[in-house]
């Protein structure tokens, strides 16, 4: 009786998810709405999973509990790629540097911790405030004076700077991978869940600041100026706008993420190494990519399902598939949705 209902409860979620996609039009056209639309479809989605794991008398335990490790997972990856989409959004650039920002963070949050002697959330702001710096001097030495040039020749710029940080990074910190030192080896039960202290606390860090990008970006004076230069860089100067600084300050609080991202994910995963930004970078970008480039809250999605699917794969089918799911994803979003779950296709002018 048990698979029966599991494959009826199953159908039923399927049935939600088709009907939601054919009525999108229905709901309002703004990001936030649509953030909300694709977090329902991805509820819906592990619950239609978690009943087909009822159907076929799967453990659904073990389910929930990697379901819930990719979320956490899946975090990190947002707070990359709200660095990529915002710096998209404005300039148009995809900064492929972005990972080795992440990578500079987690050596300053490792340097803070082990020579400084700092608690880890003074470590936290130690880091995050590295990275920002580290992403604003790249931005003024490679990105600024291209700021006219084909943008053939500031993609070949920010491919060169990726590079560059990394054999930086490898000459000044050593190919020897790092041991980070572990902050929080506690332990949370959920019903019959347990839950690393170290996710918990990845989980709420990287929520609180999305919670407050996303309210420095609405309410403030200089988060509606980057809105601004997003929409239409020539009208924001014609008003008053210092396009220049607002530029600058996109790559801070990109950056500012990037580096919150590094030392989350070495408390985790705790080994660092120069080159520990080019894949979570790239999944990052895909994840940018899915949920909508230039859109915040299409980053978020997208790390979501990036990191819940990497977790799902690697538990239920092989660790090998774990980097080729993002990239599959990417390819299937393209054919069925070039512009991203919550992008919207427009027409450009040639």
């Amino acid at each position: 009786m048990q698979p029966v209902f599991g494959f009826a409860l199953f159908a039923v979620f399927v049935a939600l998810i088709v009907v939601l996609a054919r009525n999108k039009k229905r709901f309002p056209a703004n990001p936030i709405s649509s953030f909300f639309f694709g977090f329902i479809i991805v509820l819906l989605a592990i619950g239609a999973a978690n009943y087909f794991m009822v159907a076929i008398s799967a453990n659904r335990l073990y389910f929930w509990q990697q379901t819930i490790y990719g979320v956490s997972l899946g975090s990190v990856y947002a707070l990359i790629a709200l660095g990529y989409t915002m710096v998209y959004g404005i300039v148009r650039l995809i900064n492929f540097a972005h990972g080795e920002i992440y990578m500079i963070g987690a050596y300053a949050g490792f340097f803070g911790v082990t020579s400084l002697g700092f608690p880890f959330y003074f470590a936290l702001i130690f880091a995050m405030l590295t990275a920002a710096l580290a992403g604003v001097i790249v931005e003024r030495i490679a990105y600024k004076p291209l700021r006219k040039a084909p943008r053939l020749a500031v993609l070949i710029t920010a491919i060169g700077m990726s590079l560059l940080l990394q054999n930086v990074g490898q000459k000044i910190f050593g190919s020897i991978p790092r041991s980070f030192p572990r902050q929080f080896t506690g332990l949370y039960r959920i019903g019959e869940i347990n839950l690393d202290q170290s996710r918990v606390i990845v989980f709420a860090v990287t929520f609180l600041l999305m919670v407050a990008l996303q309210y420095f970006v609405t309410f403030t004076k200089p988060g509606k100026a980057m809105r601004a230069v997003s929409q239409d860089r020539d009208a924001a100067q014609m008003v008053g706008v210092n396009v220049d600084r607002t530029i600058s300050l996109t790559f801070f609080v990109g950056s500012l993420l990037a580096g919150a991202a590094g030392i989350l994910v070495a408390i985790v995963f705790p080994q660092i190494r120069p080159t520990m930004g080019l894949m979570p970078g790239l999944k990052a970008f895909v994840a940018a990519v899915i949920g909508g480039i230039g859109i915040i809250p299409g980053a978020v999605l997208g790390g979501l399902i990036i990191g819940v699917s990497e977790n799902l794969v690697t538990a239920y089918i092989s660790s090998s598939w774990r980097d080729a799911i993002a990239f599959g994803l990417l390819i299937l979003i393209l054919l069925v949705k070039p512009s991203g779950i919550l992008g919207r296709n427009t027409r450009e002018k040639v």
